[in-house]
């Protein structure tokens, strides 16, 4: 499997508009997140379609499919919890995309 394309990361411009959008993260290269020194997430490519190698548990990366935009959603949910988790302000530090704080 190999990293995304440009042209695939094309396909995944609105999740990487709410990937940066949560602040927690340092976009090193398109479609490559940092979270501190350390690498967070990152694309993949394949016939199967597109995938996301994310570190959910600030341990070893797992791999989510982001073809269709329920998996899409399904992901950004995913990463936002983990970085309030991983986050040392707290699970005020990341929100869901689309949330409003205060709301």
């Amino acid at each position: 499997m190999r990293h995304a394309t440009p042209a695939a990361l094309d396909q995944l411009e609105a999740v990487l508009l709410e990937l940066r959008r949560l602040g927690l993260l340092r976009e090193k290269k398109r479609g490559t997140f940092y979270r501190g020194s350390k690498a967070f997430l990152h694309f993949h490519e394949d016939p199967e379609g597109l995938f996301a190698d994310v570190k959910l548990d600030g341990g070893d990366f797992t791999r989510l499919r982001v073809s269709t935009v329920k998996e899409r959603v399904a992901f950004l949910r995913a990463v936002a919890a983990a970085l309030a988790k991983l986050s040392p302000e707290g699970p005020r530090a990341a929100r869901s995309p689309g949330t409003r704080r205060g709301a």
